[in-house]
């Protein structure tokens, strides 16, 4: 009697799991040509925008990589939202879109988010290790944010 409960719990389950397959998860769509991306309009050090490619742009930018399970719900449903929140929040493939002010609060939210860990989301680095920021590698983001948001206002 347990055994076939189990097994008709396992056999739903199963059937759940293919049949979400077909919900549409909402995945944002990619955009290779981006005329006001930040790398592209702009001197960032080769290290530094390094760095925000292996680390940030899967979710701040229109130019998403989307890994294999990136197409498996309910994962999906996780990764598409992440990145629509992340590109709300801030879209590096918009850059130039922006006015002075909002580019200064925006590196000051990445100095902030640097500094007190928040970004990468910890879920990220374990499944992408190129993106794992060692200290050294936030003390250098974090002094680039400021130093860019200062020449913002230079003349």
């Amino acid at each position: 009697m347990r055994v076939m409960k189990k097994k008709t719990i396992g056999v739903i389950l199963l059937a759940i799991l293919v049949i979400i397959q077909f919900v549409p998860s909402g995945r944002p769509e990619v955009i290779k040509n981006n005329p006001n991306d930040l790398l592209l309009n702009n001197e960032v050090p080769r290290e530094v925008a390094a760095m925000l490619r292996a680390a940030c742009y899967d979710c701040h930018s229109n130019e998403s990589v989307f890994p294999w399970y990136a197409s498996v719900a309910p994962v999906s449903f996780l990764v598409n939202r992440d990145i629509r929140h992340g590109r709300d929040e801030l879209n590096f493939s918009n850059w130039e879109a922006l006015g002075k002010v909002d580019k200064a609060r925006l590196l000051d939210d990445i100095t902030e988010a640097l500094d007190e860990e928040e970004m990468p989301l910890p879920i990220y680095p374990p499944l992408h290790p190129e993106a794992r920021l060692s200290e050294e590698d936030r003390l250098l983001l974090i002094e680039w944010a400021e130093s860019f948001a200062e020449s913002l206002f230079e003349d």
